[in-house]
């Protein structure tokens, strides 16, 4: 009687699955990305990715945060392909991770996706070869392959000898041979040439990338973890007997000493966190005074005093005063405090201190407002009024969370998705192009710093070549003052000469890229440049 055959095991299999979908993308990441820049491959090797995440995890698109998670990235990649920026780049690679981890974990907060995430890339290599080492175990040993070399071993041989003896005895036999063996030749030789070193090392790149992104890594520290956190405030009861525990607590203690512990211990601490937002909105009301009078009602920019010195100088601080801020509320508003029933004037405090925060955020707002104005836009102008905005949310969501008795993990949940929202809506601008349409556009009121907007990237190419009069202008201007107190005048400031060199390195790059390096971006520079070549050839 014959042994019954061995039942698949449906978990292996959808292991295997993983394994050749995994060495399959690699293979694509390797064909598309090699020598390319990220552009309409990233469309290619994102639908793959796609579909195999969702082939592995079916159950993932039943939930709402991965629908609008995959909206946002879909965002960011047709933001690959129509402005091709390094943030756009950057946000879809952050929302294709996070997509990774909500689909293979349970998750309801971004930062623990995000950990699991980084788990997965840790355990890539441990959860590419689990599988292979459990087929292999479960496999039916036999000897169905020696067998096969067994058969095929003496008809091999009699075909060499017969194709030498009719190579050899026919012309026209030998010719055709001889023209196989040459493809086969090129054939090998460029399959050699695709498994270089470098090609190897780059198909290992994508192993890494495709496996973070489809295998799940069996840790599941992070999602068990969340799976404890809750957005609501729960009251602990703690008896007398036990003592509080806690790095916050034990700061406490050392400041108040007896005073934290005992049945006194949260009105001393409410007592102790009036006085202290107290004094913290008497002095901050002083800085917003000052600020309201020097910024907001006679602001005037004073002759022969820098610019940054003026308005900018000290911007980097007060932020760091606001982060200051809601950290010092979250330490306050911490477990049981937030019950207590005489705790209404440390609220009322912590409304004010919130506001003032606000306040403050405007000044700041006004300060890189003045920058812009005297100097014009430039990425670290943006970024700060970018963080004013998060930094905005975080003291309404500071507010919510004293108002609604919300735990911090609800307060770092909800911020985390508003940077990514904020994050994947910056994708939709090209900043290179806008900043240098700003500034050109407001060259008389504007300090042009030409060698800033030289080092823009490729879009902001057809907008420099259309202002070159300005760039001449300037430059002249530069060598009259240079000849003027009688120094050389140096090809650091040959602006002309610079932007022709650019344009020549863009013309060049783009010859060594292949259609999957094809974006809106580098097409309509391409295409300007095309038009003008055509434009001067004809005079």
């Amino acid at each position: 009687m014959k042994n019954p055959s061995p039942e698949i095991n449906p978990t292996m299999n959808k292991d295997i699955s993983k394994v050749i979908l995994v060495a399959a993308g690699a293979v694509l990441f390797n064909l598309v990305f090699w020598n390319e820049k990220l552009a309409i491959n990233t469309v290619l090797f994102d639908a793959f990715l796609l579909s195999a995440l969702f082939f592995l995890y079916p159950r993932a698109r039943k939930h709402a945060i991965v629908n609008w998670l995959l909206l946002g990235h879909v965002v960011c990649l047709a933001m690959v392909v129509v402005h091709n920026t390094g943030l756009s780049k950057i946000a879809f690679t952050i929302t294709l991770l996070l997509l990774a981890g909500f689909a293979g974990y349970t998750h309801r907060s971004a930062w623990f996706a995000g950990g699991s995430v980084l788990m997965n890339i840790v355990m890539v290599a441990a959860s590419f070869v689990e599988p292979i080492k459990l087929s292999k175990g479960q496999a039916v040993k036999g000897k169905g392959f020696s067998r096969i070399i067994r058969f095929a071993l003496l008809p091999l041989l009699l075909v060499i000898v017969f194709f030498c003896i009719y190579r050899l005895a026919n012309n026209m036999f030998s010719e055709i041979a001889g023209q196989i063996e040459l493809q086969l030749g090129i054939f090998f030789s460029h399959f050699f040439d695709f498994f270089s070193w470098q090609r190897l090392l780059f198909l290992l790149l994508g192993l890494l990338i495709t496996g973070s992104v489809l295998l799940k890594s069996k840790l599941n520290y992070f999602s068990t973890r969340e799976a404890r956190m809750h957005d609501a405030l729960l009251r602990c009861k703690i008896p007398l007997r036990k003592k509080r525990e806690g790095t916050s607590f034990r700061f406490v203690e050392m400041i108040m000493g007896k005073m934290a512990s005992g049945t006194l211990a949260l009105k001393n601490e409410n007592t102790t966190g009036i006085i202290s937002l107290v004094l913290l909105n008497v002095l901050l009301l002083g800085v917003n005074l000052i600020d309201i009078n020097f910024l907001w009602l006679n602001f005037q920019y004073k002759a022969g005093e820098p610019v940054y010195k003026m308005v900018h100088e000290g911007t980097e601080l007060l932020i760091v005063s606001i982060v200051l801020a809601m950290a010092i509320l979250l330490f306050f508003f911490k477990g049981n405090l937030n019950f207590y029933k005489r705790n209404r004037w440390l609220k009322y405090g912590a409304y004010a201190w919130i506001a003032q925060n606000g306040l403050l955020v405007c000044s700041v707002l006004l300060r890189d407002y003045y920058y812009i104005l005297k100097h014009g836009l430039a990425y670290k102008r943006i970024g700060v009024l970018f963080f004013l905005l998060m930094v905005l949310v975080g003291l309404i969501t500071v507010f919510l969370k004293i108002w609604s008795r919300k735990t911090n993990y609800f307060l770092f949940r909800v911020n985390a998705w508003a940077g990514i929202t904020v994050m994947v809506l910056a994708t939709t601008i090209h900043w290179d192009e806008f900043i240098a349409g700003y500034n050109l556009k407001r060259k008389d009121t504007v300090e042009l710093d030409v060698p800033f907007l030289l080092s823009l990237s490729d879009k902001a190419l057809p907008l420099l070549d259309t202002n070159i009069v300005v760039l001449q202008n300037l430059e002249n201007k530069l060598k009259t003052d240079a000849e003027r107190v009688g120094n050389v005048y140096g090809c650091n400031s040959c602006f002309t000469g610079q932007l022709k060199n650019r344009e020549a390195e863009f013309v060049q790059k783009q010859k060594q890229y292949s259609w999957l390096s094809w974006n809106y971006a580098d097409a309509i520079t391409k295409r300007y440049f095309e038009k003008k070549k055509t434009i001067v050839s004809t005079r």
